[in-house]
């Protein structure tokens, strides 16, 4: 072989990597994380028509006949954000050594989860609050992120959904980031974690059942196998994991959510619906992988993404509040305290966002970064 040929061959560049993520921003997920996020909020503001509130001072049911039953589908949104999360994880872990993961992961969590915990007691502590505030020792704990395994009370009420998303991290890191990803290692993650929360399932052991999740472990691993359809969407392996994930993910969520013969319920659903809204979570990320919501390319979604978390963690508890002054104390209509709520927590998410996060989540993660 000649220089020149050598010089060819060398030269000649490689055709594309057809595996290879699109590294367009996927704005049409932060959307979707937002919309998620109001379902949630929606749920909590109306969904919960089997009980009288402090808030409203009558069951949601009555302020909202007809959309009450609706709303309380809202919980829901919880899984739709489980799936975005292992989809998000997986990109996010890949390629990235642990340390650096760790600290993500930290830096993207605890600023804004410290101050929600601190608003919210701050709040609830004020003698014209109509809310009881969890004592102060719990909610120093609260500061931890381990109040759900430790038994204390809980200040965020969302907070139980920080857990389990903390056990996800911690299974994908062990198991994924820390000896590397890869294509191969993923699926394996994703077929021996569904396995082994089905025996878990089975062996009705507690320490499995923390460890494993059985009944949130198909959302988190469907979502990991749609980054898998992300990069290659002929990738057979993948498509399996999403389908059987989203199989045993609905069963779960009608396990937990249908109690439709229960007169003490929060909320009646039928099993048509809730699984209708699994599948829209699972269709929602399958579309943004496949790129098919890539004309949803809007920057202001990049922003409703960026109030999602904060917005999530405060909303509850405090539009609580909120609603109480507006209807109770205002006497403002139900439909224009509902609003008027949204948007003041969307206020309050977005001063977050800007006076919190933007300033400290880098300074947070260069500082563990850097730590030896």
């Amino acid at each position: 072989m000649t220089t020149t040929t050598v010089r060819q061959v060398i030269e000649t560049p490689r055709p594309p990597d057809r595996t290879a993520p699109r590294e367009t921003r996927l704005r049409a997920l932060d959307g979707l994380r937002l919309v998620a996020a109001l379902m949630v909020a929606a749920y909590h503001y109306g969904g919960r028509g089997g009980e009288v509130t402090t808030a409203w001072g009558s069951s949601p049911k009555d302020q909202f006949p007809t959309l009450s039953g609706y709303f309380a589908y809202g919980c829901l949104g919880v899984q739709v954000f489980f799936v975005i999360s292992g989809f998000v994880i997986c990109m996010s872990g890949w390629g990235r050594p642990l340390k650096s993961f760790f600290a993500s992961r930290a830096s993207r969590l605890l600023p804004a989860y410290w101050v929600a915990v601190v608003l919210v007691t701050a709040v609830f502590a004020l003698p014209t609050v109509a809310f009881k505030a969890v004592a102060p020792s719990d909610a120093l704990v609260n500061m931890t992120m381990l109040q759900q395994p430790l038994g204390v009370d809980r200040v965020l009420g969302v907070c139980w959904t920080l857990w389990a998303e903390i056990r996800f991290y911690a299974l994908f890191a062990l198991c994924v980031v820390l000896p590397g990803a890869s294509r191969r290692r993923v699926i394996m993650f994703c077929a021996g974690w569904t396995l082994a929360a089905a025996i878990a399932q089975a062996a009705k052991e507690p320490l499995l059942d923390i460890v494993l999740m059985p009944e949130y472990a198909p959302f988190f691993i469907g979502g990991v196998g749609l980054y898998l359809v992300h990069r290659d969407r002929r990738d057979v392996h993948a498509w399996g994991i999403v389908a059987v994930s989203f199989l045993i993910g609905q069963h779960y969520a009608v396990r937990g959510l249908w109690n439709a013969a229960d007169p003490n319920a929060f909320a009646h659903r039928t099993t048509l619906g809730i699984v209708l809204v699994v599948a829209f979570g699972f269709l929602a990320v399958t579309a943004i992988a496949l790129g098919r919501l890539n004309r949803a390319n809007w920057r202001w979604l990049t922003v409703a993404g960026a109030l999602t978390y904060p917005f999530y963690l405060v909303h509850e508890h405090l539009g609580w509040v909120v609603i109480h002054g507006l209807h109770t104390g205002l006497g403002l209509p139900s439909a224009e305290t509902f609003a008027l709520t949204v948007a003041s927590m969307l206020l309050l998410a977005w001063l977050m966002n800007r006076y919190v996060e933007k300033p400290l989540t880098p300074k947070l993660r260069s500082a563990l970064a850097k730590a030896r």
